[in-house]
């Protein structure tokens, strides 16, 4: 490993949208678990709000938080040995739905300032020094604590376009601009977002993405699951959350239509507009449900082509598809609506621009796989690690503060 490809020995302070004991796993997770191989880590849980507090107090996360802002626990947990997550002792308010961008600022800046409080108070124990603000998305209640913490280098990072989402919209179109802006450094996990931040900060930069892919790289269970065995072949297949703002429901129909001797199979649970929509009139179309995580590889491999029937739009023109470096990962030839975030993966499957692309490309995607082509998608998929995404934010780090110094 090069010089340039390491940070050793410094102290990383994670704030985000995320908190550690969410179910669910997240980047900025991850990132934290590669940090902390070699160097100090503190990683702090978004603070608990006012009307979080209100509707779901009988939660026992919000119990947790609510009995040490009482000052009843310690909110500061090691996890494992260079890694430390917080739980902040203060109390913010639910300002969001404040249309006066006056009171809105006024009240962030007093959330700001407690969330620093509580921070300032972990720095001091933990003896943190000339520390690494890592930023991730969280655009309001983190939006002073470059001013407020003084860290000796600030970073946003930006992992989905979050202006295009109702709720951060209205203040976010003013706020995140601002805060990209006065960062040091803007990190992002796809290309569009990179240039997205550029707009704002000159030093943005696409750090690439991780993915946990063990399970698809080594699957435990290759056999054909069982409600896959009656389906006429060719099958092709999507496995992920069937969500309308996010996925085609017309381009389905149309490629259902146009041919009905290929099998569409869906992998997921179903949003309420898809469980309405006209795609379950279609025979050739097959509706399987949710299934474990674990047996997701087993009906990603019976599948002849993998899909990802992306609509374009706010929510989905920047996001890196993680998706496709699962199908990817396990050999399989991918069909894609073609959008700048995808671009990176050209080489390795096909991007579609139209409903009529998805039809050529889906009978050349079938036409054409080889075992040559099955171990190059297995490769490039499994350059995606969590080691290799750190691995560039480190030499962006190291590249600035080179320059600076």
């Amino acid at each position: 490993m090069k010089e340039n490809d390491l940070i050793k020995n410094r102290d990383i302070i994670m704030v985000g949208q995320q908190a550690w004991d969410m179910d669910l796993g997240g980047n900025c997770k991850n990132i934290a678990l590669e940090f902390c191989k070699h160097n100090r880590v503190l990683f702090v849980n978004p603070p608990l709000d006012r009307i979080s507090k209100m509707r779901h107090k009988a939660d026992p996360k919000v119990q947790k938080r609510l009995s040490i802002i009482a000052g009843k626990q310690n909110g500061l947990e090691e996890i494992q040995p260079n890694l430390w997550n917080l739980y902040p002792d203060k109390l913010v308010e639910s300002i969001n739905w404040l249309k006066s961008r006056g009171v809105f600022n006024y009240v962030n800046k007093i959330n700001n300032k407690k969330l620093a409080q509580s921070i300032q108070l972990a720095v001091n124990k933990l003896g943190f020094k000339d520390f690494i603000l890592f930023n991730d998305n969280d655009m309001f209640r983190s939006f002073y604590l470059k001013e407020l913490l003084k860290p000796q280098v600030s970073i946003y990072y930006s992992r989905d376009y979050m202006l295009g989402v109702d709720y951060w919209k209205f203040h976010g179109t003013k706020l995140e601009p601002e805060l990209i802006a006065k960062s040091d450094l803007c990190m992002a996990n796809s290309t569009y977002l990179a240039n997205y931040c550029g707009k704002y900060n000159k030093r943005s930069y696409y750090v690439g993405q991780g993915c946990d892919l063990d399970i698809f790289t080594n699957p435990k269970d290759k056999s054909i699951p069982s409600d896959i065995i009656p389906i006429k072949k060719p099958v092709i297949g999507y496995v992920g959350a069937l969500q309308s703002i996010r996925l085609d429901i017309e381009l389905l129909a149309f490629i259902a239509l146009k041919k009905p001797e290929w099998s569409i199979v869906l992998v997921g649970p179903e949003d309420d507009v898809f469980k309405k929509s006209i795609l379950h009139g279609f025979k050739n179309i097959h509706f399987l449900g949710s299934k474990p995580p674990a047996s997701l590889p087993a009906y990603i491999n019976s599948f002849d082509v993998c899909l990802n029937p992306q609509i374009v739009n706010e929510v989905t023109i920047g996001n890196y598809p993680r998706k496709i470096d699962e199908y990817l990962a396990m050999g399989k030839p991918v069909v894609a609506t073609r959008t700048e975030a995808m671009s990176i993966f050209n080489m390795h499957s096909y991007l579609a621009a139209s409903n009529e692309d998805y039809l050529e490309l889906i009978a050349i995607a079938i036409g054409m796989d080889s075992p040559e082509l099955q171990t190059k998608r297995r490769a490039f998929a499994a350059s995606h690690t969590w080691a290799n995404n750190v691995k560039e934010i480190y030499k962006v780090i190291n590249d600035f503060e080179a320059g600076r110094g």
